[in-house]
């Protein structure tokens, strides 16, 4: 890890000040862009920078606004919106022109609007278990389905229910969910979430992305109905094996390899 600077990185986003946490590397090729899941950091995609398959090549990883060690003067303002122009900014500020994006969730959702919006600037998109249709808010829409006027009682509650959720790696998930989301900023997040999954068109604008295009979703997942509309539009689709929406704590080992296939970097023997 001796290559990878941490930073923080001082943007203004629709008038907020944020302070971006974030680790990169320079490198060979274009960079890839990470952007996390809600309830996730930049961590998630730090062992870019320990694996053989990747070695040499470029990354950028950053807290999202109201998450991990980024700071945000107006947690109210944030939404998938603001999410993107967060990106745009980072992307900016590190003189990023093209890259390769890699997304999980919210930060799936975030890569498919900032890709829809920058076109050929993209080059690649692995899209991890991101909102592509309403049936993907199955986290999001507690915002609607279990209301709360008080923040901090509705991420309490929240938190309560991930932890007992069955799907795998959720009480992992759970445990670390106070340490890493500032409450303030859910309500923002999980309502526009919401929003445009339902309304956003989103798989439309997933199929029509011109750059490559990979699906990655855990085997508890399989059920998705518009797996088969991805896989005939020409989008790759990779299946992880013991893992359902978190795939970076599940089985992180075939995660990486499938992403470094895609991307086409060879694992030295």
């Amino acid at each position: 890890m001796v290559d990878v600077k941490r930073e923080k990185l001082e943007l203004l986003v629709h008038g907020v000040s944020l302070s971006i946490a974030a680790i990169h590397r320079p490198g060979v090729g274009e960079p890839v862009i990470f952007l996390h899941g809600f309830g996730s950091t930049k961590e998630d995609y730090a062992d870019m920078a320990r694996l053989p398959a990747f070695s040499g090549r470029p990354f950028i990883a950053y807290d999202a606004p109201g998450c991990g060690e980024s700071e945000c003067s107006n947690l109210s303002a944030v939404s998938m919106p603001f999410l993107v122009d967060t990106a745009r900014g980072v992307l900016t500020r590190l003189e990023v022109e093209q890259f390769h994006l890699v997304g999980h969730s919210m930060g799936g959702l975030t890569s498919l609007m900032l890709a829809h919006e920058e076109g050929e600037r993209v080059l690649s998109f692995i899209d991890i278990e991101g909102n592509v249709a309403p049936e993907d808010c199955f986290l999001s829409r507690q915002i609607t389905s279990h209301p709360s006027d008080n923040p901090y009682q509705f991420f309490a509650d929240f938190i309560d229910r991930n932890w007992k959720a069955n799907d795998f790696s959720s009480s992992l998930y759970a445990a670390s969910l106070q340490h890493k989301v500032r409450a303030e900023a859910v309500h923002g997040i999980f309502t526009s979430m919401v929003e445009l999954s339902d309304h956003g068109d989103l798989l439309t604008k997933f199929v029509e992305l011109p750059c490559r295009k990979m699906f990655m979703y855990g085997e508890q997942n399989a059920g998705l109905s518009y797996l088969s509309c991805l896989e005939e539009s020409g989008v790759t689709l990779a299946c992880i094996s013991d893992s359902g929406h978190f795939p970076m704590y599940s089985n992180p080992v075939e995660m990486w390899k499938r992403i470094a296939f895609f991307l086409g970097y060879v694992v030295p023997q």
